[in-house]
């Protein structure tokens, strides 16, 4: 690799694996003039950049899937042989073997090929045509509470009806009964949206029936929605003369009253209710949300909406040298900071001073690049707080004889508007920071593709990588703009079935629409890099069950018959576009593409062992791939049992 900077630019030329030439703005001042050195600068590059193709035609690079000549000059720590090795390259190559030293990867190719880099004292593992690839990268997820809530009262993310839901509330009731009168008790993974029957309405009347005195929060899955007892909304002084927030919403009934449902900011006056975990049991989730990502075999991941806890407990656990994934973290700008753009973005940079491990390394480190910002809430009936750009559709019949019609909400206003969000994308790209953007509704993605095109214009070649989180529904006018403003759209795969979440939407939202409804394979043939994001615990931590959503687009076979079928007219992604989407273009999302993410020659060692082969099984079976072997800058971080054929 050889690279120069100057002043603000950097042209890295790298020969060997995937040949690139990149220039990289850190920094520049939009509007000012550019010296002419940065025009030469510009000039050479260019030039460079239509050598690069002719000099790989001519074979002066290295391929990938080839060891450097130097590299056999001393034995592997670790070699596999006799494998299927997915790389995720640039042209999705396979191998047989490879090999590892000093966490690095130093052959990837064929078994005769690895044979030299066998010493006395290498361990050498026979894979028997088992499957290997590089770790799965989940470019989103909310790790802190994810693990917390694995010890939380919890309704499992089913589909339940009233009486269901009550009497699973109650057993817990029920076994905390020795707890204070007072004491909170707090429910997690409800999936609201699936409650049976199809429209099923709750209320603080459906907590106010069990048997308990104390004050009750559930939370939805999703986790832009919650319910509250009475009692709960007494202690937190939600009545019917207390305003909507920024960015939240208070149902209320026909007389004003608040009903217990509460949606996004509206439920943040809890935050300073419920009782604070300790120190310890934050990191005590942190360390159990560590073991559920190792067994599914991720290997980084983005904690998408970051708050200082999480940071803390991440960082303990990685002094402790218990960190078994690469941490990237993306505090939050909430809208009502847009009062103060500038120090908004200071906060977060302070954070990345406190925080950030600085270049990917060998063992697992914490960065702090991101930005989250929340555009909106979810377009997910009975919320519709999802920004869109076509009115939600209602009732203008009765239950007996429906007639939908367009009606007034296109759901709340984006919760930035035009001028802060553009601002603040500038800020954060002047900071080298990536923004991540939570856009559920069509409205949403629009504001956020726009704020990108602002982006762009200022810091026209700032290597500054925005992502739009979940773009569950897009116009189909933003399709190309994607690939033209190098936004990212980070998607969970899960969603694109049909489901109480995706079907019920169908009355609000129309046929027309629910044909593009998660628009991966629509958005991928535009041209965009797909990332893939979890959004664990929106959803049960399941990534070869979502994986297998983004090829077939279906539920699972044992799913009721009424979530039979595919999802809308969207075509899928291809096995080979999934896996690149949760390796190689996550890893690109994330800024350490050039670390991780494939498996290639100076790349660390961050890889996984399958059961099976996704790229040869039936679709359906993708979901029932077992994780063998995790593996983290060449250390084994998960074993479900000794891989035969080690030595």
């Amino acid at each position: 690799m050889i690279g120069q900077t100057i002043s603000h630019y950097r042209i890295v030329i790298k020969l060997g694996g995937t040949c690139k030439v990149r220039v990289r703005a850190l920094d520049w001042s939009h509007g000012a003039p550019r010296p002419r050195w940065a025009l030469l600068v510009q000039a050479v590059a260019l030039v460079l950049v239509a050598l690069v193709p002719k000099a790989q035609a001519q074979g002066l690079t290295t391929p990938p899937a080839a060891a450097a000549p130097s590299s056999s000059s001393s034995p592997a720590d670790r070699v596999y042989r006799n494998g299927v090795i997915f790389t995720a390259d640039a042209r999705n190559r396979t191998a047989e073997a490879l090999a590892i030293r000093d966490g690095r990867i130093i052959f990837v190719g064929s078994n005769q090929g690895v044979a030299p880099f066998v010493g006395a004292a290498t361990a050498s593992v026979d894979l028997k045509g088992r499957f290997v690839m590089p770790g799965l990268v989940d470019g989103h997820m909310h790790p802190l509470e994810a693990g917390a809530q694995l010890l939380k009262c919890s309704l499992n993310y089913e589909s339940l009806t009233i009486a269901e839901m009550q009497r699973r509330i109650q057993t817990c009731l029920d076994h905390s009964a020795s707890e204070d009168a007072n004491a909170w008790l707090e429910v997690v993974s409800w999936f609201q949206e699936s409650m049976r029957p199809a429209g099923v309405k709750t209320s603080r009347s459906t907590l106010d029936a069990l048997k308990t005195t104390r004050p009750i929060l559930v939370t939805s899955s999703f986790g832009h929605t919650a319910l509250a007892n009475t009692r709960a909304l007494a202690l937190a002084k939600i009545t019917a003369s207390t305003p909507d927030p920024i960015g939240g919403k208070i149902w209320r009934d026909d007389h004003g009253e608040p009903t217990g449902l509460l949606e996004d900011s509206a439920y943040a006056v809890f935050s300073d209710l419920l009782p604070k975990p300790t120190d310890a049991e934050y990191v005590a989730a942190a360390t159990a949300a560590l073991k559920a990502m190792s067994r599914q075999g991720i290997t980084s991941f983005l904690d998408a909406a970051a708050p200082s806890e999480s940071l803390y407990a991440f960082t303990v656990v990685r002094r402790a040298g218990g960190l078994t994934a690469r941490a990237h973290f993306a505090p939050v700008i909430e809208p009502k900071e847009a009062g103060d753009l500038p120090g908004a973005v200071a906060r977060v940079v302070a954070f990345a001073k406190q925080y950030d491990d600085g270049a990917i390394a060998r063992s697992p480190g914490i960065t702090v690049r991101n930005a989250k910002l929340f555009l909106d809430g979810v377009i997910a009936a009975p919320a519709l707080t999802g920004a869109v750009r076509e009115p939600y559709l209602m009732n203008a019949g009765t239950a007996e004889k429906p007639h939908w019609v367009p009606g007034p909400s296109r759901g709340p206003a984006v919760y930035f508007s035009a001028d802060a969000l553009a601002t603040v994308l500038v800020e954060l790209g002047r900071a080298g920071i990536d923004p991540h953007m939570h856009a559920d509704g069509d409205g949403a993605v629009h504001a956020a593709l726009d704020g990108t095109e602002a982006l762009r214009k200022a810091l026209p070649i700032a290597d500054i990588r925005p992502a739009i989180a979940h773009d569950e529904i897009v116009e189909p006018a933003d399709f190309p703009r994607y690939k033209l403003l190098g936004a990212i759209p980070v998607l969970s795969f899960q969603w694109e079935k049909p489901a109480g979440d995706t079907l019920g939407l169908t009355n609000y939202f129309g046929l027309a629409r629910m044909k593009i409804l998660e628009p991966a394979g629509l958005l991928a043939a535009a041209g965009a890099r797909i990332a893939f994001g979890s959004d664990w615990p929106v959803d049960k931590l399941d990534e070869w069950f979502a994986l297998k959503v983004g090829v077939t687009r279906t539920n699972a076979p044992s799913a009721p018959p009424e979530y039979g079928g595919r999802l809308g007219d969207d075509p899928g992604l291809s096995r080979e576009a999934v896996l690149r989407a949760a390796t190689i273009d996550a890893a690109y999302e994330l800024h350490a593409d050039e670390a991780t993410g494939s498996i290639e020659v100076g790349k660390f060692a961050d890889l996984i062992v399958l059961d099976r082969n996704p790229l040869e099984v039936p679709a359906e079976e993708i979901a029932k791939i077992q994780v063998l072997e995790t593996v983290v800058g060449g250390n084994i971080v998960y074993e479900a049992s000794a891989v035969p054929g080690a030595r």
